[in-house]
């Protein structure tokens, strides 16, 4: 690499001294463990966000994010290193602005950039020279150089001579232990040169490894691929779960001994359909952007439409299973859901399978409730509004008793199943939690 601009060489000179503030824009899943990272690694941080109540709760040291700790936010206040606001004029005072906003899909599953667009457009109101503006938001090959820096460009400074533009994908896995956002290695890459020096400086400065790619429409591959991966192989058991099922193959036995196998094989589970913010939705940003260079990405949008039916063939599942065990019918039935979250051992709900069913079962006139330890009631949703507010059942021998099916949907750690076996006349397991606890229900047991 050459030598740096002397705009490039001031900014590196505070990234490396730990003077240069850094800005996180969108205080989510993704944006507050980063900017909890960044004041652990010694730099002042910034928190913007348009809700009002996550600054006044984080300045208050109090967290809403179970991957950082109340105790953490509150020593970082406290030691003047984090403050959180919704007066975006203050991000002419950062050197570093992260953006960690959404980027959903329309209803057509279509690219929706309008977070991304409204945010750089928000940044450029205050953009200066000597900055490195970050993309960290999921998205396809191209938004950084084609939607973002020509926001940027449009106020006169140019990236690579006066701002520093980059693309590092997020890679948070909510619930998961082992890796933090500081231990996972960072996928990096910069607009020129400077911006590949400045952007790997940085990052290099707060978490343990960073991985340098040529190009930021390399890096967006990068994350694209990964959850690709993930939801193809899902869609792959998903698929292989309805046809050994007809077959009276248990296919969970046959996923565990298939991944005794030490080389050519890794497991992926079936279950009721895919939540959270990435592989339901990531895969389509690149069948939306392969339709511009003329390719169709079948592979990938089937896989999208398995995993979307598994709700429904979730559903029929019950109502074969209450028609089989009891003279109910589906529509006169009450049924109990179990886990409102996409995944075990957190609270977020964003694009949950379990609220599609919840929909679906009261669709079909269902006396639905659901049990979530993690999930006291249901939090607003794009897709889902009329469930707002709804709370969690709790789970006693009596409740259980009183509905004529659980369905697990989510299998969190601290959900009594002992219970669930004990008390529930029917039990529509979708992740496997009854038998590989070496429970044996007194009722009937179906998975799904």
């Amino acid at each position: 690499m050459g030598q740096l601009s002397d705009t490039a060489t001031l900014l590196a000179d505070r990234l490396t001294s730990r003077a240069a503030v850094v800005g996180v824009i969108g205080l989510g899943y993704v944006g507050l463990p980063l900017a909890a990272s960044t004041a652990r690694a010694g730099f002042a941080t910034i928190g913007f966000d348009v809700d009002p109540q996550k600054p006044e709760r984080l300045k208050a040291g109090v967290s809403y994010i179970d991957a950082v700790s109340s105790e953490e936010i509150a020593d970082h206040v406290a030691a003047g290193r984090f403050d959180a606001t919704t007066d975006f004029s203050r991000l002419a005072t950062c050197d570093v602005i992260a953006i960690c906003v959404p980027t959903p899909l329309t209803k057509n599953r279509d690219p929706d950039l309008s977070f991304v667009v409204a945010t750089a457009e928000t940044i450029a109101r205050a953009l200066r020279a000597g900055q490195l503006v970050v993309l960290e938001s999921t998205t396809f090959p191209g938004t950084t150089d084609e939607i973002v820096r020509p926001i940027l460009e449009a106020t006169g400074l140019l990236s690579g001579r006066d701002v520093f533009l980059a693309f590092s994908p997020e890679r948070e896995d909510p619930g998961n232990t082992a890796h933090k956002t500081a231990t996972i290695p960072k996928v990096v890459a910069g607009d020129g040169p400077d911006a590949s020096h400045l952007v790997a400086a940085f990052y290099g400065a707060v978490v343990e490894k960073i991985v340098p790619v040529a190009t930021t429409r390399t890096a967006e591959a990068v994350k694209l691929t990964e959850n690709i991966f993930r939801a193809v192989n899902i869609a792959l058991v998903n698929e292989l779960k309805v046809v050994y099922a007809d077959m009276g193959i248990d296919v969970w036995e046959v996923i565990d001994a298939a991944a005794t196998k030490p080389f050519g094989y890794m497991p992926f589970y079936p279950g009721p359909g895919l939540g959270g913010h990435c592989i339901p939705i990531d895969p389509f940003y690149l069948t939306w952007k392969a339709r511009e260079y003329g390719h169709a990405t079948r592979f990938v949008e089937l896989a999208g439409e398995v995993n979307v039916a598994m709700p429904d063939y979730v559903v029929t599942r019950l109502a074969e299973a209450l028609d089989e065990t009891s003279t109910l019918s589906l529509g006169a039935s009450k049924v109990l859901v179990i886990g409102l979250a996409y995944k075990k051992n957190v609270s977020d709900v964003r694009e949950s399978p379990s609220l599609r069913l919840l929909e679906m079962l009261e669709a079909r006139r269902v006396a639905v409730a659901y049990h979530d330890p993690h999930v006291a009631s249901i939090p607003p949703t794009r897709k889902h509004g009329p469930l707002k507010g709804r709370a969690s059942t709790p789970l006693t021998a009596e409740t259980v008793a009183g509905y004529d099916a659980v369905l697990i949907a989510t299998d969190h750690d601290d959900v009594d199943y002992a219970l669930l076996a004990a008390h529930a006349p029917l039990i529509v397991d979708t992740r496997n939690a009854i038998r590989k606890r070496g429970l044996t229900p007194t009722g009937r047991l179906v998975l799904a």
